[in-house]
């Protein structure tokens, strides 16, 4: 017959490190008697200057009016989706209906 261990109270993160670009992630864990502790290893993304034909990526900076002209004349997921136009006479499920009418609404453009 085997003997079960003890219960513990509650797992730990004693740490977590940062690795080179490329090294694998890594978690050690230990048992101190009533904790289980973590160390967590996880590698920082490659800067970027990594591309595989050798050129430069494109600027991460992007001025206000790029964005706008992006966006504009998309169109918001919510242009499809109908409000709910009959009133419930429930106060909760009417105050319900109404918010969830203005986030429909909210999400046109």
């Amino acid at each position: 017959m085997s003997k079960q261990g003890s219960a513990f109270a509650q797992a730990m993160v004693n740490g977590v490190n940062t690795l080179d670009p490329g090294q694998p992630a890594t978690v050690g864990v230990s048992f101190d008697g009533s904790n289980v502790r973590f160390t967590f290893g996880i590698p920082r993304g490659n800067d970027g200057s990594n591309r595989s034909d050798g050129s430069q990526g494109p600027a991460g900076e992007i001025s206000q009016a790029q964005l706008d002209s992006a966006i504009s004349g998309t169109s918001a997921n919510t242009d499809n989706m109908r409000t709910l136009d009959t009133a419930f006479a429930d106060p909760e499920m009417e105050a319900m209906r109404q918010k969830l009418n203005e986030m429909i609404l909210n999400g046109r453009r």
